[in-house]
């Protein structure tokens, strides 16, 4: 049987369209990695973000067969980071290591470069800490119902510092719900803003267990609560938020990894599963309970949802705090 001519001239079309489809597509999920992996990490080196980020990244490199290197990019609140990789070329070999400061930017900032719904695709839930609230010995505060009589009693006196969207809007979240007014001063990391609590600059600040614990643990800061609804492995005398009588307070610092929205379906899957299985690695898990990070690994689509949700939590909260960042 003879094919009509316009049929030909169709098939002819369709198969030039997939050809030059195909040869457009910068990887598939046969051929990727083809070359070293990208982590941006929005966080100065030595925060927990970037130590988590670390850590999944060495048994990364030995699965996928090539090497995954962080790029810190810490900046503006975290969002430097999440927009060089939201730029960057979707073809699997950068990653974003995101965590509870993409959510609370998505509302905290009038404009952002980015949109961490639209321009990500979400791998995974790595693991989920808290923050710990310290404050320098010398200061007379021993709970955070102290803290907060002592900030009513001298308006804007006290420093609070912290770091990242997240960090930032918890600690506005606290002036809101504890009717006080403290100068907020932001830093790029944690350990900044411990070292800051440390030498007297600030009086107070929003930082990783990990970050203070050794310091607390020496008698040179005070931990007063954690963020998260259950107490601390690493620190059990230290009081929940609510356990402190702040309700509504509780936050629980996730991180996570995500890649450009247009990375082929079938590298995110690959990523989830190596990243799963690094996770179970029992020298992962030891570091990552050293850190008071609970490992998770949650699907791609669990960790959409959960981010979509945890970015409306936030979004009430700056509205009935009424902070913002420029």
């Amino acid at each position: 049987m003879n094919t009509p001519p316009a049929v030909r001239q169709w098939y002819a079309a369709a198969v030039c369209a997939a050809l030059i489809a195909f040869a457009a597509s910068p990887v598939s999920g046969q051929t990727w990695p083809i070359a070293p992996i990208r982590m941006v990490v929005p966080f100065a080196p030595g925060s927990t973000t970037d130590t988590v980020g670390r850590v999944i990244a060495a048994p990364l490199s030995a699965s996928l067969g090539t090497p995954v290197v962080i790029d810190n990019r810490p900046g503006a609140g975290a969002n430097l980071g999440a927009e060089i990789a939201a730029r960057a070329n979707p073809d699997g070999h950068t990653l974003l290591l995101a965590n509870i400061s993409h959510a609370t930017s998505a509302s905290l900032y009038a404009k952002l470069g980015y949109d961490f719904v639209r321009d990500f695709a979400p791998v995974t839930m790595l693991g989920s800490g808290a923050y710990f609230l310290v404050v320098h010995p010398s200061l007379p505060a021993k709970s955070l119902g102290d803290l907060v009589a002592l900030a009513r009693s001298k308006p804007t006196v006290l420093n609070i510092g912290s770091a990242g969207a997240g960090s930032y809007l918890w600690v506005e979240n606290l002036q809101s719900l504890a009717g006080v007014k403290m100068t907020h001063v932001v830093y790029k990391g944690t350990p900044q803003v411990a070292a800051a609590v440390l030498s007297g600059e600030i009086s107070a600040g929003a930082v990783a267990t990990v970050v203070a614990l050794p310091q607390v643990k020496a008698g040179r800061l005070r931990g007063l609560v954690v963020s998260s609804p259950q107490r601390s492995v690493m620190a059990p005398d230290t009081p929940t938020v609510t356990e402190a009588g702040f309700r509504g307070l509780e936050a629980n610092v996730w991180y996570g990894l995500l890649v450009p929205a247009a990375v082929p379906r079938e590298v995110i899957n690959r990523l989830h599963a190596e990243s799963v299985k690094a996770l179970k690695l029992p020298d992962v898990r030891e570091r990552f309970d050293s850190m008071d990070v609970r490992p998770v690994g949650s699907p791609p689509e669990q960790f959409g949802v959960f981010i979509r949700e945890d970015i409306a939590r936030w979004a009430k909260i700056v509205k009935q705090s009424g902070a913002k960042a420029e």
